[in-house]
């Protein structure tokens, strides 16, 4: 509990632009609990963030091995994967953010999460075919997956599949209506006189959706 106290005030203090306090108080979670995962991954985004505003090598080399230790706690970690392999593409090493994905992906195929990160890496590169083989592997996996659908329909937004994108965003709504990204994009798409099949969310919840701030927290 001490542990999950200091990562939510080292996500707080990141988040109101105090770097050096967050490292305190993921410090201190790691003080309490050295196996704790997310104080790992929380101190490895930091030093990140912080090694890319200042240029600083040295941090950014740190902060590759403190998401290496997150990782040899939780093989599955999602963001600390994500935070990886943003690290590889950082220092020019994109080669390796795709065999951090495909590895991942290949040691649990039954998880959806390694495919919709591999997705997000091939869609970032442009190679929007294997990015939509990705999302419907994950989507064979778990057709109940928000985050697959909300990618499915970033992907088809970016295609210019408008009427598919939002019936997507639709689908990721109905499963999980917290997320405010995805209530802007039906928002704006509707907006745009855009139609699908999928009409469970009127255009005035759309655009409530999409005022309401973001919650979600890395710890």
């Amino acid at each position: 509990m001490a542990a999950s106290g200091y990562n939510v005030a080292g996500v707080r203090a990141a988040e109101e632009g105090q770097p050096q306090v967050a490292v305190t108080q993921f410090q201190k979670a790691l003080g309490h609990d050295p196996t704790n995962p997310d104080a790992y991954y929380n101190l490895a985004a930091t030093y990140h963030q912080m090694g890319k505003q200042s240029n600083d090598r040295n941090m950014m080399h740190q902060a590759e091995a403190l998401y290496n230790q997150c990782l040899d706690l939780d093989a599955n970690h999602t963001e600390c994967h994500r935070g990886l392999a943003v690290l590889l593409i950082d220092t020019q090493r994109s080669d390796s953010a795709f065999t951090l994905m495909e590895r991942w992906e290949q040691r649990s195929p039954q998880m959806a999460d390694p495919k919709i990160e591999l997705a997000r890496l091939y869609q970032e590169f442009g190679d929007k075919e294997n990015a939509k083989n990705q999302l419907n592997q994950a989507l064979a996996v778990d057709a109940n997956n928000p985050r697959a659908w909300a990618a499915l329909g970033s992907l088809r937004e970016q295609s210019g599949e408008l009427g598919q994108a939002l019936a997507n965003y639709q689908r990721s709504y109905q499963l999980n209506n917290l997320d405010s990204g995805v209530g802007s994009r039906i928002a704006s798409l509707q907006r745009q006189g855009i139609q699908s099949e999928y009409s469970t969310l009127s255009p005035a919840m759309g655009t409530q959706l999409a005022n309401q701030p973001n919650t979600r927290q890395r710890y």
